[in-house]
């Protein structure tokens, strides 16, 4: 008898069924119950205008969810010293992963921080000094600009066998920081007249420095610690007194019955004001320092941070200084020549990181470059590059727009890094504008159809060749191409920019023509910002708007950040016959329940806080005898719960007609933010909601000359249009407009394009072209000629 056995293909495997990422009701921010399922191991670009809701969905659900859980997993005393994220508002989240957030924020501005300690390439690079370097010094931190040098002796008294020893003990610690600058590279000199008036006395207010008032607590301990007489013109000090003022150590004094500490001006201002980055500073406080202070390379290591023991240390001749100094594709050349079998583990790794700079386009950057000076796009390829030579699969990476600050050359490359993380079995989830990038999505999801309230629904899911056929927003402008202009506008002058050479600049001359729009081009590193910034930046009638973010607190919002809140009080005030203090959430019309914040916190240690509408106010955040007070039939918190657009209409006629403040609003509804809410949380805005607020806000500065970084960064392809009306409208108006930018649709709108390059870092910094955008397609002779003939030339196709 015989067996007959049946080949059957087995069953899949119940493992083999989580293969999305499952999102059901999710409500963060604007999104309005939206159900979405993302394949796994796929690349999907959200796409949609700015403000749809697209971080909503990735970043605030997505992501925060994952990270949330992985919390979790810790135990609760870890959790404590960790942030705390509250669980999104969302039904069900299924199939989440491990999430790595690749994001634009800026890298910590702190004034420490260089491209060798953000990516710990530095820490690298010191532990090879400390093994190979002649003559040795001493451990890594013996090459550590961070680290002092410092040592001690004492005796030290310990319990040993049930009695009491007392020992003598000495410890040395050898570090690499130069003592003369502290590891900052550069000396400061102040300049007193900025810091006081010494016509006057303390009780006259002669300080001049911000937040320096008598009336604040500084002034109460400068007043009454004893050390100065608030009553003597500080001209008639003594040097001692002068002394007591400037440069008077940490001393405990009691003011007013509480014990505090006194210290001189200067070493205050150091430690309050310049440990930070001066890109990190509140706009008042840049301007008083600039004023104030001059930065000069330190005379004792030459600006390099470290000590002469550290440089005096050598591989083939080459210091730690000189190594952190090379533009990092030099660098990666010369460990790769090193032949030190004793360290091999430790060059390979060196050497991967360093490739990996070059391969994601950085190459032109070196080490000692501060954190701070990087741009956002330069920032967020930083970040990934711990994650491109990555073992780790089955993971979710999350950019938020990867594109930002690359030339159309860089694109490609970009677009590469992306499909190598997702070959490798991750699922790789990106906000994107670019129609480069779209392109070689495996999934699309586009969300809108508006922005704020009027967004945050799924109008497409699906191919992006089904999305070019969709009658969508972002279908019908995907494949939009700005034509080159029949004709262009003439120069009323020129100005002159001569011997220019900060960072790569190679001794450029050059006259960018005014009253007109001139485009400055070419790839990320060619040495357009230094162009731009260190030669026309900065001078008497030039505005810049640059990619620096917008700094505020949740009490913050566009009508406190604008000024628009000013005109807006004063007409309440004036109307109502009170005073305008009463109309800020922030000071005495605020509710005393919630403290104007119209919420009130619970914070549970290592759990999410909970923030509860407070219940005094109903979350208006006023007090209800102000909410008496109105203007127009409206009172200030329904003002404030308007749209930008409604808001105009409201300020421009009848009653509530207000000059200032209808002028404060054209222009945000000029800049494509007619939907937000005058009393949006700044913390809730996109990224490219907050740079046309900056601009808006810029728009109202007196100037003849218009300096823009990039103003596409987070613009929809729809948008881009309303943005070239506005630069036209600008320069019709009489102004000259400078644009930094990578947009084929901005370049090709230009009067006059400024091509940098060839290459970056030492491989560019020279003008490659300048003329009309027309001459440089016909051209072709530079990589943005290319580029640019291969945009156009899809329209005359």
């Amino acid at each position: 008898m015989t067996t007959r056995t049946e080949t059957r293909s087995p069953a899949p495997h119940v493992a083999d069924s989580h293969d999305v990422i499952r999102v059901r009701g999710a409500r963060v921010n604007n999104l309005a119950d939206v159900d979405v399922e993302l394949p796994k191991r796929r690349l999907t670009v959200f796409t949609g205008i700015s403000g749809s809701g697209k971080s909503s969905l990735v970043f605030g659900t997505i992501a925060a969810e994952s990270q949330r859980m992985i919390n979790e997993t810790y135990s609760a005393f870890l959790q404590g010293f960790m942030p705390t994220l509250a669980r999104p508002d969302v039904d069900l989240l299924d199939g989440l992963t491990t999430a790595i957030i690749v994001d634009q924020e800026r890298m910590g501005a702190n004034a420490r921080s260089t491209v060798g300690t953000a990516t710990d390439t530095g820490a690298l690079l010191r532990i090879l000094f400390s093994r190979l370097g002649q003559p040795h010094i001493g451990s890594p931190q013996a090459f550590s600009f961070n680290v002092a040098s410092i040592s001690g002796a004492g005796a030290v008294t310990m319990e040993r066998g049930g009695r009491t020893v007392k020992e003598r003990r000495d410890f040395a610690v050898v570090g690499g920081m130069c003592p003369r600058c502290e590891g900052m590279g550069s000396v400061t000199d102040f300049d007193r007249s900025q810091l006081y008036d010494d016509s006057k006395s303390l009780a006259e207010g002669a300080l001049t420095i911000p937040g320096y008032s008598m009336d604040g607590w500084y002034g109460r301990i400068f007043m009454g610690s004893g050390f100065l007489d608030p009553d003597k013109p500080i001209r008639d000090y003594s040097k001692r007194e002068l002394d007591n003022l400037l440069y008077r150590e940490p001393t405990k004094v009691k003011v007013d019955n509480v014990n505090v500490t006194y210290e001189g001006l200067i070493p205050r201002i150091q430690k309050s004001f310049l440990s930070k980055d001066r890109e990190a500073m509140q706009p008042h406080i840049r301007a008083f320092v600039d004023r104030a202070v001059t930065f000069t390379d330190c005379p004792e290591c030459g600006g390099t941070r470290l000590s002469e023991a550290a440089r005096s240390s050598k591989i083939d001749g080459i210091s730690i200084a000189d190594a952190s100094a090379m533009q990092i594709s030099d660098l990666a050349e010369w460990v790769r020549g090193l032949d030190k079998p004793g360290v091999a583990p430790l060059l390979t790794a060196l050497s991967d990181t360093l490739d990996s700079f070059v391969e994601i386009g950085l190459g032109y950057l070196s080490l000692d470059r501060p954190a701070g000076t990087l741009s956002g796009g330069e920032a967020q390829r930083t970040k990934m590059i711990r994650h491109l030579g990555s073992s780790l699969t089955d993971v979710t990476y999350v950019f938020d727009e990867p594109t930002i600050g690359l030339h159309p050359h860089d694109i490609e490359r970009m677009n590469n890094l992306l499909l190598r993380l997702r070959d490798k079995g991750n699922t790789v989830l990106v906000v994107e504008h670019k129609p480069e990038t779209i392109a070689i999505a495996d999934h699309v999801v586009d969300l809108g159809p508006g922005a704020g309230t009027a967004g945050g629904t799924i109008c497409f899911e699906g191919s992006v060749e089904s999305l070019r056929t969709s009658d969508t927003l972002t279908g019908r402008h995907l494949d939009d191409r700005a034509a080159l202009k029949d004709s262009v506008r003439t120069a009323t002058g020129a100005l002159e920019v001569r011997g220019a050479n900060a960072h790569n600049l190679r001794d450029v001359d050059v006259d960018i023509p005014l009253g007109v729009l001139v485009a400055v081009t070419g790839v990320a590193g060619s040495g357009k910002s230094s162009l731009i910034n260190g030669s026309v930046s900065g001078s008497d009638g030039v505005v810049t708007v640059d990619q620096g973010a917008i700094r505020g607190s949740r009490r913050s919002n566009p009508a406190t950040y604008t000024g628009l809140l000013d005109p807006i009080r004063k007409a309440f005030a004036k109307a109502n016959g009170v005073k305008p203090a009463l109309f800020s959430a922030n000071s005495e019309g605020a509710c005393p329940s919630c403290n104007g914040a119209g919420v009130v916190y619970l914070d549970l240690a290592m759990m999410a806080g909970v923030a509860t509408t407070c219940e005094e106010c109903e979350g208006k955040r006023f007090q209800s005898s102000v909410l008496e007070h109105r203007l127009g039939g409206r009172d200030i918190s329904e003002v404030l719960g308007m749209s930008v657009a409604e808001a105009e209409r409201f300020f421009g006629e009848g009653e509530a007609r207000t000059p200032a403040a209808h002028k404060i609003l054209r222009r945000l509804d000029d800049v494509g933010l007619g939907y937000l809410s005058l009393g949006q949380p700044l913390t809730t805005l996109s990224g490219g909601e907050r740079q046309r607020l900056k601009l808006a806000t810029h728009m109202g500065d007196k100037g003849g000359v218009y300096i823009l970084d990039e103003p596409t960064t987070g613009l929809h392809l729809a948008d881009v249009e309303h943005l070239l009306a506005l630069l036209d409208r600008l320069v019709d108006s009489g102004k000259s407009v400078i644009v930094i930018e990578h947009h084929q649709a901005v370049m090709a709108h230009a009067d006059w394009i400024i091509d940098l390059g060839p290459g970056a870092g030492h491989d560019g910094g020279k003008v490659v072209f300048e003329g009309t955008p027309a001459d440089l397609v016909a051209a072709r002779s530079t990589l943005t000629g290319e580029h640019l003939a291969a945009y156009v030339g899809a329209t005359a196709g």
